[in-house]
C-alpha cells in the first residue's frame, strides 16, 4: 500500500479545468493498492535514472509521479496532455 502526497494547487486547478477529478481519484485508488493494475499503464520514463513514472488518467491525460526515497510515498509532479 502506498501513500500519495497532497497535490499542489496548480495540479488541482488543472484537474478541475479539464474535469478529471473523478478519473484521477479512481486511478489513484488503483495505484495505492496495486501499481501494476492494467488500466494504469505504469511506465518508467527516459532517462530512467530520474525515476519519473507515467500513469494513465484517461486516453488523453497522464500523471507524472515519483516514488520518494522511502519507496512507500508517491508525489504527483505533473498532469500532462499525452498527445501534445
Amino acid at each position: 500500500m502506498f501513500n500519495i502526497l497532497p497535490l499542489r494547487k496548480d495540479l488541482e486547478v488543472k484537474l478541475r479545468k479539464y474535469g478529471l477529478r473523478g478519473k484521477f481519484e479512481k486511478q489513484m485508488s488503483f495505484l495505492t493498492k496495486n501499481p501494476k493494475y492494467p488500466s494504469l499503464n505504469l511506465e518508467l520514463l527516459e532517462p530512467r535514472n530520474r525515476g519519473i513514472y507515467s500513469i494513465r488518467i484517461d486516453r488523453q491525460f497522464r500523471a507524472l509521479l515519483m516514488f520518494l526515497s522511502d519507496r512507500e510515498t508517491i508525489e504527483i509532479i505533473a498532469i500532462t496532455n499525452h498527445y501534445r
